[in-house]
């Protein structure tokens, strides 16, 4: 049966952790969100989100964004490949409803399984 949790050690952490996938990522984008990987030494994927106040000026606005990325990868983190992943926010995601944001990361985490497949 799996299982699906999203345990502390499903998250990245440390800015150590954010800089190792800055450094080499891998990218899927849209102009409103980017998804960054970089293979990590783990069995599981593990994510990151990075939401500023410079694009969604309302904690509750960036909450909504964050819960709405950790539940899909929640659901889906066992489709994923062994990799660390960082969600970058950018201008234009606030005006995107929670279908259409949902959509959207389907799309991007697809491109990202096809990626690691060919690597």
């Amino acid at each position: 049966m799996i299982k699906h949790k999203f345990p502390r050690e499903s998250r990245l952490l440390t800015p150590e952790q954010f800089k190792f996938v800055f450094q080499q990522p891998v990218r899927a984008s849209r102009p409103e969100i980017t998804i960054l990987a970089r293979a990590n030494q783990l069995d599981s994927p593990r994510l990151g989100l990075t939401v500023a106040k410079k694009y969604l000026k309302r904690a509750h606005e960036r909450n909504r964004i964050k819960r709405l990325c950790r539940e899909y990868f929640r659901l889906n983190q066992h489709q994923l490949p062994a990799m660390d992943f960082v969600i970058v926010a950018r201008k234009g995601i606030g005006e995107l409803d929670n279908r259409t944001l949902t959509e959207i990361l389907d799309k991007l985490w697809q491109r990202h399984r096809r990626l690691a497949q060919k690597a």
